[in-house]
C-alpha cells in the first residue's frame, strides 16, 4: 500500500504531465510546471534555472519571484546556491539561505524575503541540465519526502528537457538536437571525412517518464530484472576455467552481484511508487551512481559504478527495446561516435563501413587510435558530450587535421569543408603518378619509405601506397581483440598470411607491445601512477617470458623457410635487449631440435624509445642487427611531455633544435657501427618533418600509408645537401625550433622550381 507521501508525488505527476501535454508554448509549458510546483510544495516560490550554455545558469521561469528577471537574472556554474547545485550534482536545503556558504544576493530577482531554500539538479545520465528551486518565507528544513519528492520531479523535468517540451520564447530553451554543434577534441589520427552519426550504443528515449499504473510499472521492472539476471548468468557460465583468469570471473561476479542487488531494486520501486515509469526510476538511479561516479578518487570505486552504470544501460535496452540489436541499419559514409570502444568491437564494424571516428574518452595512443591509423580515417578524442548531442543519422565532418567535429553544420561550414576534401582527394591524385618512382632527392640521395600495419586487411596498402615493406607490424592487435591468449598455431597463421600478403617485400614485426594503455582484456589491470612509464611492452615479456616464447615460435614458424626480421619495443638499457636476443636465438635452436624449418635469415632489432638507449654501450649498437627510432615515445619522454595530456603534447614542436640534434647523435651512434637505422611515428609521416629528418641523416622512414605519397613528393623536390646547410644554419643562430626557417627556405625552393 502506497503510503500518502507517494500518493501525493503521483498526483504532482499526474498534473504535470496534463500541463506538459497541453497544446501551448514551451514558455507557457514552463511558467505552469512551477506554479503546479509551488501549489503542491505549499511554497511561496519554484523556480527552474536551465543551462543557457556550458557555464551559465539562466532562469527560466518562477512562481513567487520577479517575473521581469525570468531570462534576465544569470550566474555562472558554482556561482551562488543555484550554481553549487548545478556544480556538485548535490541537494543543498538549508532554512537560512542569506547565511549559507557561497549564497549570491539577486536583487531584480525580489527573493530576499524568502529564507527557506531547497535546489535539487536536473539532470539526464550524469548530464547537467538545470536546477529546480523552492523557496519560502518561513525558516524551515525541507522534511526528507519533500526533498524526495523534488528529486522525482527533477527527472521528469529532465526527461522532458529531453524530449524539447519547453522549447519556446526564452533564448535558453533551444530545441535540443537540431541545431548545428560545434565539438572541440584531439587528434588521434589526421583526415577529415563527412557522413552520418552512427551511435555506438544509442541514446534510450523514455518517451513517458510518468507511471500510470505503479503495480503494471513494478511488474514491468521485476520482469526486465529478471531478464538482466538470466543475461548476466549467461555471460558468467559462459567464462569458464579455460578462458578467463581469476580477474575477469572477479569482474563477472561483481556484474552479478549489482545485478542481485536488493537495494538497487528496492530504490528503483520506490521511485516508481513516488509516480515514475520503470524507464525513469532506471535513469534516476544511474544519474545518481554517475554523479557519485565522478566524486569518487578511488579507482576500484569508479569502476564498480561503472559497471552498475552498464548494467542501468541493458536494464533500459530491456524495457524499451531501444539501443544496441534493433534492426536499425547503418548508414552509408557512417561516422562512428561513442564513449569509447574496444579493438574488437571496432573491428567487428569493418574497414569499409565506417569513414571516421569519434569519441568522448579514447587515447592517442589506445587500440581505436591503432586501428585507425590502420583503416587510414579519421580519429577525434576527447569530443565531450557529443554522444549527449548527437542522434543517428545526424549529418557530421569529422577535421582530424584540426580535432573539430561539426555536427549538423551549416551551408557555410559544409561548403568550405568539402573543398577542404576536395583538395585533398586532387593532391592524392598527383602522389599516384610517383607511386613507383624511387624518393630520391635532388642530391641523389635516396629515402625508403615504408608503411606501417597492424591487421592483415592493412596489406593491400603496400602496392596502392607505393610502400617499400611493412618498417612496423604491430602484433598486439591479434592479442587485445580476444578474450583469451591466443594459441601459437593461430597466430603462426597469421603471421604467415601478412607475409604472404607482403609479396617478398620485408616486413619488420614488432613482439607485444602492451601495458600503458594497452591492457590485454584477460590481464590484470596494473594499476600505476603513470603507466606510459611502467611494466609495458618488452618489460612485461622479460617477466612473463611464457608469451614471449609462444610468440618468437609462431613468428619462425610462420617464415617456414623466409627471411624473419623482429623488433622488441622500449629497450630501455643494453641488458634488455641482450636477454631478448637471446631468447630469439634459444627459440631457433629449439625450432631447430624439432626438425621444423628455420627463416632463410633472421634479423634481430630494438626500438629506441627512451633517451637512455641512446647513450648504450657500442656493444649494443654493434649487436643489434638494424635500430628503429620510435618517434612517438621517444618525443614524449624527450620532453617529458605526455603525449596523452592535451595540454603539454603541442607545446614541444618535433623541429626543436635540441630535438634535432638529439635524432642526428643517434645516427652518427649507428653510422659508427654500420648499424641500419630508421625513424617510425606520427612526425614520419608529416612532410616537412621527414624531410628534416632525412636532411639528419635518415635513410628509412615508416609510416602510415597515406603519407607515403605527400613525403615522397616533398622529397623528391629538395636538395638534402642544401636542407642540411640551412638548418645548421638555423640551429647556429639560437632559434628554438628551425621550423620558421625550413619553411621560408621551401617557399623559395618551390618558387625556384
Amino acid at each position: 500500500m502506497a503510503d500518502p507521501t507517494e500518493s501525493e508525488s503521483r498526483k504532482l505527476l499526474g498534473r504535470l504531465r496534463e500541463a506538459l501535454a497541453e497544446d501551448s508554448a514551451g514558455q507557457a509549458r514552463l511558467d505552469r510546471v512551477t506554479q503546479l510546483i509551488a501549489s503542491s510544495m505549499s511554497t511561496e516560490v519554484c523556480s527552474i534555472y536551465l543551462f543557457r550554455d556550458e557555464e551559465t545558469l539562466e532562469l527560466c521561469a518562477t512562481e513567487g519571484l520577479n517575473p521581469d528577471a525570468v531570462h534576465e537574472t544569470r550566474m555562472r556554474l558554482g556561482e551562488g546556491l543555484v550554481g553549487r547545485v548545478a556544480r556538485t550534482g548535490k541537494v543543498i536545503n538549508t532554512a537560512d539561505a542569506p547565511s549559507t556558504r557561497g549564497f549570491r544576493f539577486m536583487p531584480e530577482t525580489g527573493e530576499e524575503v524568502f529564507s527557506s531554500f531547497c535546489g535539487v539538479p536536473i539532470q539526464r545520465l550524469g548530464e547537467r541540465l538545470g536546477v529546480l528551486v523552492v523557496q519560502s518565507k518561513e525558516a524551515r528544513i525541507f522534511f526528507e519526502d519533500e526533498v524526495y519528492a523534488l528529486e522525482v520531479v527533477a527527472m521528469v523535468l529532465a526527461e522532458m528537457t529531453e524530449l524539447g517540451a519547453f522549447v519556446g520564447e526564452g533564448e535558453a530553451l533551444r530545441a535540443r538536437h537540431t541545431l548545428p554543434a560545434l565539438f572541440r577534441g584531439g587528434v588521434g589520427q589526421e583526415g577529415v571525412a563527412e557522413g552520418y552519426v552512427w551511435l555506438h550504443e544509442p541514446r534510450v528515449v523514455v518517451a513517458n517518464p510518468i507511471a500510470d499504473d505503479p503495480e503494471i510499472e513494478t511488474r514491468r521492472l521485476r520482469e526486465a530484472v529478471d531478464k538482466l539476471r538470466m543475461s548476466v548468468d549467461d555471460m558468467l557460465s559462459s567464462v569458464s576455467d579455460e578462458t578467463a583468469d581469476t580477474d575477469q570471473r572477479e569482474v563477472m561476479e561483481a556484474y552479478k552481484m549489482f545485478a542481485n542487488s536488493r537495494s538497487w531494486l528496492r530504490r528503483m520501486e520506490e521511485d516508481i511508487g513516488a509516480g515514475l515509469s520503470a524507464e525513469a526510476a532506471v535513469e534516476k538511479e544511474q544519474s545518481a551512481a554517475r554523479t557519485r561516479m565522478s566524486q569518487v578518487p578511488d579507482a576500484y570505486l569508479r569502476e564498480r559504478l561503472h559497471d552498475l552504470d552498464d548494467l542501468s544501460n541493458r536494464l533500459l535496452r530491456i524495457l524499451t527495446g531501444q539501443g544496441k540489436d534493433t534492426g536499425a541499419e547503418m548508414p552509408d559514409k557512417a561516422i562512428l561516435v561513442a564513449r569509447n570502444i574496444g579493438p574488437a568491437e571496432l573491428l567487428d564494424y569493418g574497414r569499409e563501413r565506417l569513414k571516421g571516428i569519434v569519441l568522448e574518452q579514447g587515447s592517442v595512443g589506445s587500440h581505436a587510435a591503432i586501428v585507425a591509423r590502420a583503416w587510414a580515417i579519421p580519429l577525434i578524442i576527447h569530443a565531450e558530450k557529443v554522444t549527449s548531442e548527437a542522434l543517428n543519422g545526424d549529418h557530421v565532418m569529422v577535421d582530424g587535421d584540426q580535432g573539430l567535429v561539426h555536427l549538423r553544420p551549416d551551408d557555410t561550414v559544409v561548403s568550405a569543408f568539402r573543398d577542404k576534401i576536395a583538395m585533398q582527394a586532387k593532391a592524392q591524385e598527383r602522389y599516384s603518378g610517383i607511386k613507383s618512382l624511387p624518393a630520391q632527392t635532388k642530391c641523389g640521395s635516396v629515402v625508403g619509405l615504408h608503411m606501417n600495419a597492424g591487421l592483415i586487411a592493412d596489406l593491400p596498402s603496400l602496392e596502392s601506397s607505393g610502400a617499400e615493406g611493412v618498417g612496423l607490424f604491430r602484433t598486439e592487435l591479434q592479442f587485445l581483440i580476444r578474450s583469451k591468449v591466443p594459441r601459437r598455431g593461430e597466430l603462426a597463421a597469421i603471421y604467415s598470411r601478412v607475409l604472404d600478403a607482403a609479396n617478398s617485400k620485408p616486413v619488420v614485426f614488432r613482439t607485444l607491445d602492451i601495458g600503458s594503455d594497452k591492457v590485454l582484456p584477460y590481464m590484470k589491470r596494473e594499476e600505476e601512477p603513470n603507466p606510459a612509464l611502467g611494466w609495458r611492452a618488452i618489460r612485461v615479456g622479460l617477466d612473463k617470458p611464457g608469451v614471449m616464447r609462444m610468440q618468437l615460435q609462431a613468428l619462425i614458424r610462420a617464415a617456414n623457410g623466409r627471411p624473419l626480421t623482429v623488433m622488441f619495443p622500449f629497450v630501455a638499457q643494453f641488458d634488455e635487449f641482450k636477454a631478448a636476443r637471446e631468447q630469439v636465438l634459444t627459440e631457433l635452436d629449439n625450432e631447430k631440435k624439432l626438425g621444423h624449418t628455420l627463416p632463410e635469415n633472421v634479423k634481430v632489432g630494438a626500438m629506441l624509445e627512451t633517451p637512455s638507449l641512446a647513450f648504450a654501450p657500442t656493444q649494443f649498437f654493434e649487436m643489434a642487427d638494424f635500430i628503429s627510432i620510435g618517434g612517438n615515445d621517444l618525443k614524449q619522454f624527450f620532453f617529458a611531455a605526455d603525449r596523452e595530456n592535451e595540454r603539454v603534447r603541442r607545446r614541444y614542436d618535433t623541429l626543436n633544435v635540441s630535438f634535432l640534434t638529439f635524432i642526428e647523435q643517434i645516427v652518427e651512434r649507428c653510422a659508427a657501427t654500420n648499424t641500419p637505422v630508421s625513424f617510425c611515428g606520427e612526425d614520419a609521416g608529416r612532410p616537412i618533418e621527414a624531410m628534416c629528418f632525412a636532411a639528419m641523416g635518415l635513410r628509412s622512414l615508416s609510416m602510415r600509408p597515406a603519407s607515403i605519397g605527400p613525403v615522397k613528393h616533398l622529397l623528391r623536390r629538395v636538395n638534402l645537401d642544401d636542407a642540411k646547410a640551412m638548418i645548421d644554419a638555423s640551429r647556429a643562430s639560437g632559434v628554438q625550433s628551425v621550423r620558421g626557417d625550413v619553411m621560408e627556405w621551401l617557399r623559395t625552393e618551390v618558387e625556384r622550381g
